[in-house]
């Protein structure tokens, strides 16, 4: 018996050295989501609310993204919320929501949409292009955080071909 209990008690202490492994194993990826755009065009009008819905389908844990294309500032993309300010001291506000099911685009309902002039009306209410970009939320251990402001960074940090962008119409 006194032969056999040093044989026990190294097999025992073996199991427990070989079962604790100090490695991080954060490296996983987020293999139930994966990087994905549309664009949504129309023009906010009082028949559909001043907003719209568009139905996507990821993990409640996921992040939307939703940049408005900016005619006037070279074809640039803003992430929205996004606030301009108009004459007068009128603030015209973009706001998004959204839910693992939907995204709603929408102008705020305390704006004043009756003193817009047709100028403001071109430039903020008709043929609007918004992009919407699911991405998963955890990001690759070892990497920067991406700026998601930076449409740019966004696009190289998630591998995105903005050429190749499914288009929808919302009205």
């Amino acid at each position: 018996m006194k032969k056999i209990l040093p044989f026990l008690l190294l097999a025992f202490a073996t199991l427990f050295v070989y079962s604790c492994d100090n490695r991080d194993n954060n490296n996983t990826v987020d293999s139930d989501t994966f990087p994905k755009m549309t664009d949504v065009t129309g023009t906010f009008t009082s028949a559909n609310n001043y907003g719209f819905t568009q139905n996507i389908n990821i993990q409640s844990t996921d992040v939307v993204l939703v940049y408005r294309r900016d005619v006037n500032s070279n074809n640039a993309w803003q992430l929205i919320p996004k606030t301009y300010f108009l004459s007068a001291g009128r603030e015209l506000d973009y706001n998004a929501l959204f839910s693992s099911q939907q995204v709603e685009v929408y102008i705020d309902p305390s704006f004043d949409l009756s003193t817009m002039t047709s100028t403001e009306a071109n430039q903020f209410l008709n043929n609007q292009t918004f992009r919407i970009v699911l991405v998963p939320a955890a990001q690759a251990k070892g990497t920067n955080a991406v700026d998601y402001n930076d449409y740019t960074a966004v696009i190289k940090y998630y591998n995105l071909d903005d050429s190749k962008v499914a288009s929808k119409k919302f009205n």
